[in-house]
């Protein structure tokens, strides 16, 4: 039995899939599982002990065209796929779906092309995007949805790790990620400033985390004290990255793909919500993980994903989340209490 199962958003979204790729192999434990992803979260996939092959579909690229994509997908139509799972609801990810023509093909109700799918299943907004993803199966999971994202970590991946922590001497530290692609998802830099202080005050150093974008903007952080902030930025993989995260005492991040990969790790994990919210169904699910979001504006949400700057010009859903709440609630829910304790 061949399943194949398409995911082309963001790496985010990718880490929130991973449960759904163990559940099939649960269920069909005889199955072949690919996965159509992207060339940035290709390796994730990869990663996952579920998964047979990977295959990258790059929109910007060589599949940028409807007519590209539709070849790549006669191509995979060879392989002779008995079901087709697609948690993306894109009319690209429809079309190789109706061109690969398997028997079953299950997508959400909400898809750009209904005509696609044979089973459309309802997309529930008040449902958290794992929960969302594996009611394509078709099962009421109720509260046991909560499936930790799983991946291979090879040793290749924990030396590189342990060799960074080590020739710096970071000792038990705080990941702290405070980029994302999008302005209006990132808590204020100032802000993050004094929540690093706090933090180093409590005697934790701090690996500041993110991707080659936010290299630069994390170096600026490590001056506030540059014997114990570090700049990880940059330097590792998705899978060295969830490596990293593993060994941190837990992660302080926007609700952006960090939240997703610290998931992965198995920390401990505070997300800030600035422009977004929690109700989108993108929140830390594992236990110990918590969230703050102010919500008492009107324009907020201003966007699912986002936006490059703030309609108003003020950003006042971070601006009013001031960092003696972030404070607060670390040590209402126990995330300043060291493992020695």
């Amino acid at each position: 039995m061949n399943v194949l199962v398409i995911q082309t958003a963001f790496l985010g979204d990718a880490v929130l899939t991973l449960p759904l790729v163990q559940e099939i192999a649960r269920l069909y434990p005889d199955a072949n599982i690919d996965v159509l992803a992207t060339p940035v979260t290709r390796e994730l996939f990869e990663a996952s002990p579920f998964v047979r092959k990977v295959f990258p579909l790059d929109k910007k690229g060589k599949h940028k065209s409807l007519v590209r994509t539709s070849l790549f997908a006669l191509e995979l139509k060879k392989i002779n796929y008995d079901i087709i799972f697609s948690p993306h609801r894109s009319f690209r990810s429809a079309l190789i779906s109706k061109l690969i023509n398997s028997p079953e093909r299950i997508g959400f109700d909400n898809t750009a092309w209904k005509g696609a799918y044979t089973n459309l299943v309802p997309y529930r907004k008040d449902f958290h995007e794992v929960k969302r993803n594996l009611s394509l199966l078709g099962m009421d999971y109720g509260e046991n949805w909560r499936i930790r994202p799983l991946v291979r970590m090879d040793e290749t991946a924990r030396g590189k790790v342990r060799k960074f922590l080590e020739d710096k001497k970071v000792g038990k530290f705080v990941a702290i990620a405070p980029g994302s692609v999008w302005a209006t998802k990132k808590y204020p830099s100032e802000y993050f400033a004094e929540l690093i202080k706090f933090l180093l005050g409590e005697g934790f150093s701090i690996v500041m985390i993110g991707g080659k974008d936010d290299e630069k903007y994390c170096e600026e952080f490590t001056r506030i004290a540059p014997d114990r902030i570090f700049n990880s930025a940059g330097k590792f993989s998705v899978i060295e990255s969830i490596e990293l995260l593993s060994r941190c005492r837990f992660l302080l991040s926007n609700d952006s793909a960090p939240t997703h990969l610290a998931q992965a790790a198995g920390v401990r994990t505070f997300t800030i919500y600035v422009s977004t919210v929690p109700a989108f169904g993108f929140y830390p699910y594992l236990p110990g993980s918590a969230y703050e979001s102010y919500d008492k504006l009107e324009c907020k949400p201003c966007g699912i994903h986002g936006r490059k700057e703030c309609p108003l010009g003020t950003l006042e859903c971070g601006y009013a989340l001031k960092p003696n709440i972030i404070v607060e609630k670390l040590k209402q829910k126990g995330f300043l209490i060291s493992e020695e304790q």
